[in-house]
């Protein structure tokens, strides 16, 4: 399977992935939606916004980003912020 084919995951933001190294679903469910969104940022994209940290958990949850849990999407809005 390829990245693109994962749930939230665009040929787009594929691309950026691999751009950090990250080449299949298996490499990013192990670096995990915090550290790939901070690759990402840093090496490729320091504009990526919030739906981005959405979208790499829905993608290893296999769920898509409209179906995170409120308590997830907190998280996540709160390691953005403090990011900023």
């Amino acid at each position: 399977m390829k990245i693109s084919e994962m749930k939230n995951i665009g040929v787009v933001n594929e691309e950026k992935l691999a751009q950090v190294g990250i080449n299949t679903p298996d490499e990013l469910r192990k670096l995990g939606t915090e550290q790939a969104f901070l690759k990402i940022r840093h090496l490729v994209d320091d504009g990526v916004c919030l739906h981005l940290l959405y979208g790499l958990e829905g993608a290893i949850l296999d769920i898509p980003k409209r179906e995170l849990s409120e308590r997830r999407k907190s998280e996540l809005r709160d390691f953005f912020r403090h990011l900023n």
